[in-house]
């Protein structure tokens, strides 16, 4: 199994699923690095002053929040750390909704769920429930220091994990001003006719062997070529390994039976609302 990037459990009533989040999708693209052609050292991104042009220290910067245009409010590292979500390696559900209702704009990232620390069991029956209810499972989970609103469905064997983004991070359709004849276009029947002859004519199954990148491939083979043909140059650097922490969670699969047997249902926990969004700077 690939590296977990996360240890927790799954929680819903008083089961715990333990499991191990393994990322779905790996980064593409080419990672051109920069680099002093005179001496081939690397080149970083200095802190400079945009009024000045003059580069500042890390103890003169200070974090602000623009609280109007021009007029920033301006945060401790003492005030940013309280306002983060308290880690507790958990992925609480707090409600079950169809999958249908999940909009396609609020998909962001996803990640595979591999039932840990003899947690199968469980593991697939939450798996085999939300496929015959046809439902996702809502839930909060902080990765990195950050709640997330997510969904959990079943993919074949497998649970999968989709960071979903937060409702006001996503824009109506209204943005776009469709006019009358973009949403109630007269289109004749040999038009339609037409367009669905075409879509028959391309249609196909999905093979992604079938589907690359080509300008990484391209910079690959060029890359390799000059490599082989000695021209590459020596750079020093630092290679630092993220450390992760994991939790022990004790699998309670007995508890699923107490949590279903004859007490009066629970009242659906709702997500704390989500502070107004913070500008990041680019990485």
């Amino acid at each position: 199994m690939a590296r977990a990037i996360w240890k927790g459990a799954i929680s819903f009533g008083l089961v715990h699923i333990p499991v191990a989040l393994v990322s779905a999708t790996s980064s593409g693209g080419v990672d051109f690095d920069w680099l002093d052609k005179r001496s081939m050292d690397p080149v970083g991104y200095k802190r400079v002053n945009k009024a000045t042009g003059k580069e500042v220290t890390k103890e003169n910067i200070v974090k602000g929040v623009q609280f109007e245009k021009g007029r920033y409010v301006v945060l401790s590292e003492e005030e940013i750390r309280a306002a983060h979500p308290v880690s507790t390696q958990t992925i609480e559900i707090f409600s079950f909704v169809d999958r249908e209702q999940i909009p396609l704009a609020n998909i962001d990232t996803p990640y595979y769920l591999a039932p840990d620390r003899r947690g199968e069991k469980v593991y697939a029956l939450l798996r085999e429930t939300l496929v015959k209810t046809q439902k996702v499972a809502l839930a909060l989970v902080v990765l990195h220091t950050r709640q997330y609103l997510s969904a959990l469905m079943p993919l074949e064997d497998a649970l999968v994990l989709v960071k979903l983004r937060w409702p006001e991070e996503v824009r109506g359709l209204d943005t776009l001003e469709l006019t009358k004849e973009a949403k109630s276009p007269e289109l004749s029947k040999k038009e339609l006719d037409m367009a669905k002859r075409l879509v028959e004519d391309m249609s196909g199954d999905w093979t992604p062997a079938d589907y690359s990148d080509q300008f990484e491939k391209k910079i690959m083979a060029l890359v390799d070529r000059k490599a082989h043909e000695g021209k590459i140059e020596d750079v020093e650097t630092d290679a630092g390994q993220e450390k992760r922490a994991t939790a022990d969670v004790i699998d309670l699969t007995e508890l699923l039976k107490r949590s279903l047997g004859g007490k009066p249902a629970a009242k659906k926990t709702q997500p704390a609302a989500k502070p107004a969004r913070k500008s990041r700077k680019a990485s």
